[in-house]
C-alpha cells in the first residue's frame, strides 16, 4: 500500500503560540515534498477525478492569479522544466494545462492553494479561487467567494481581534517575504479529505485517546502581478504514537 501518512513532523506541534502564530519564511522554504508524496499525490488526482467540483473553484477574475501561481509553483518546484510538462517525485509526468491552472497545480505540488484578493474600496480579501483537495472540516463550496471573517466564521478562536489581525497581516504582506504558521489538532480518523458542513459537528477526541494529529503548515505569500495573497497548506497526518516518539507525551488536545 502506498505511503500517505507522514512519521514526523518538523516543528514541534505541541508548542503553544498565540494566534496567529506569523513567523517569516524563506522563499525558498515556501514549498516543499515530504515523505507521503507518492500517496498524497495518487488522492489528489483520485479526488480531482472523482470529485472536482468540491476540490476545485475558480472564479472568473481569479484566472490571472490563478496563472500567475501556476507560474511561481513551477519555478519554486519545477525550475529547469519545459512549459509542457513536468515530472514529479513520484515520478508521474503530468501535462501543463495553462487553461486549468488550479486543476493542474491540484497535480503537481503537495500543497493545497487558495486565493484571496481585495476587491476595489472593499474592507476584507475575498476567497476568488482554490485547490482544496485536504479540507480539514470545512467545504470549499461555503467559502467561495466569502471574505476572510465569513471563511473563518465556525473557528472558536477567530474572534474581531484576530480577524482584523489577520487582515493587517494580508494587506501588509510584501512580495518576496512569505510568512508561515502551523495548527496542530488531534483527530480520530486519518482520512485527508474531511469537508464538513458550518453547521456540522466536527468530533473532536482528546490527545489521550486520538488516534492521529493533523498538522496543517499553512503559509502566506503575495504575488507580485496581481497581488493577490496565496495561501497554501500542506497537511501532515501522523499517528500518535509516532508524535509521542518524536517530541514525547502530548499536551491536552488544542
Amino acid at each position: 500500500m502506498t505511503k500517505i501518512l507522514q512519521t514526523r513532523l518538523p516543528y514541534n506541534p505541541l508548542e503553544e503560540r498565540k494566534l496567529p502564530g506569523i513567523q517569516p519564511l524563506a522563499p525558498q522554504d515556501w514549498l516543499h515534498f515530504d515523505e507521503a508524496c507518492a500517496g498524497q499525490m495518487a488522492e489528489r488526482e483520485r479526488l480531482l477525478q472523482q470529485c472536482r467540483s468540491q476540490v476545485l473553484y475558480c472564479a472568473p477574475e481569479a484566472m490571472p492569479a490563478a496563472s500567475e501561481l501556476l507560474e511561481a509553483v513551477l519555478a519554486q518546484l519545477y525550475p529547469d522544466t519545459a512549459r509542457t510538462h513536468v515530472v514529479r517525485p513520484d515520478g508521474v509526468e503530468v501535462a501543463l494545462d495553462w487553461e486549468d491552472p488550479l486543476g493542474t497545480l491540484g497535480r503537481i505540488a503537495q500543497q493545497d492553494f487558495c486565493i484571496l484578493e481585495k476587491p476595489e474600496g472593499a474592507q476584507e480579501h475575498v476567497l476568488t479561487g482554490a485547490i482544496l483537495c485536504f479540507p480539514a472540516n470545512w467545504t470549499l463550496a461555503e467559502k467561495a467567494g466569502r471574505p476572510l471573517i465569513a471563511i473563518h466564521a465556525p473557528v472558536d478562536s477567530y474572534d474581531s481581534g484576530i480577524a482584523a489581525r489577520v487582515q493587517r497581516l494580508f494587506d501588509g504582506v510584501q512580495v518576496g517575504r512569505p510568512m508561515w504558521r502551523f495548527n496542530a489538532l488531534w483527530y480520530a480518523d486519518a482520512t485527508l479529505h474531511q469537508p464538513r458542513r458550518a453547521s456540522g459537528d466536527r468530533p473532536r477526541p482528546g490527545a489521550e485517546t486520538a488516534g492521529y494529529m493533523r498538522s496543517e503548515r499553512q503559509t502566506i505569500l503575495r504575488l507580485p502581478q496581481s497581488r493577490a495573497v496565496v495561501f497554501s497548506i500542506h497537511t501532515s497526518v501522523v499517528t500518535r504514537e509516532d508524535v509521542m516518539a518524536q517530541w514525547g507525551a502530548p499536551a491536552a488536545s488544542r
